[in-house]
């Protein structure tokens, strides 16, 4: 439960949540979607939508936090996600919280849950690119032990690498 009452139930993400991340895409700004996705992105279409929640468990880990509500009224206030690399050593994150539910730590227990997967999958690295005005994502994986680097070209973006024992 959240400071101000309200209730979150954290889960993998699955098939039947495709009209509820519809929905929930819908209460982000066009700056919300660009710190996520890295361009603008109009709508989350039913076919991305399908694809973002099915997930293969043995090549990937996604996480939502769902609102505590009925299901055809409940809405995703955040997602975080990794995928693993062909040679599987190494995982990608991406994570985004929702406007209503920032402020709680809540993208911090989720890059925890992701460092943890990646751990027990006995992976290398993980890793994520940001772009370079995304000072909060910068900071919590500063935080948490990323170290922070350019990428190779000059795109706005910059890596973040936590190499895991």
């Amino acid at each position: 439960m959240l400071e101000d009452g309200q209730r979150l139930i954290m889960r993998p993400i699955q098939p039947n949540d495709v009209d509820r991340l519809q929905r929930s895409f819908k209460t982000l700004s066009p700056h919300d979607v660009r710190m996520r996705f890295m361009h603008p992105l109009k709508e989350l279409t039913p076919a991305y939508a399908r694809q973002l929640t099915r997930i293969d468990p043995e090549r990937a880990f996604a996480l939502v936090l769902v609102e505590a509500k009925p299901p055809d009224q409940a809405l995703i206030g955040a997602v975080a996600r990794v995928a693993l690399d062909d040679d599987g050593k190494e995982g990608e994150f991406a994570i985004i919280v929702g406007p209503e539910v920032r402020r709680y730590g809540l993208g911090r227990h989720l890059m925890k849950q992701l460092i943890a997967w990646c751990r027990q999958k006995r992976l290398d690295a993980l890793y994520g690119f940001i772009l370079k005005e995304n000072r909060a994502m910068q900071k919590l994986a500063e935080q948490l032990g990323f170290e922070i680097g350019p990428t190779d070209e000059d795109t706005g973006v910059v890596l973040a690498r936590l190499t895991l024992d």
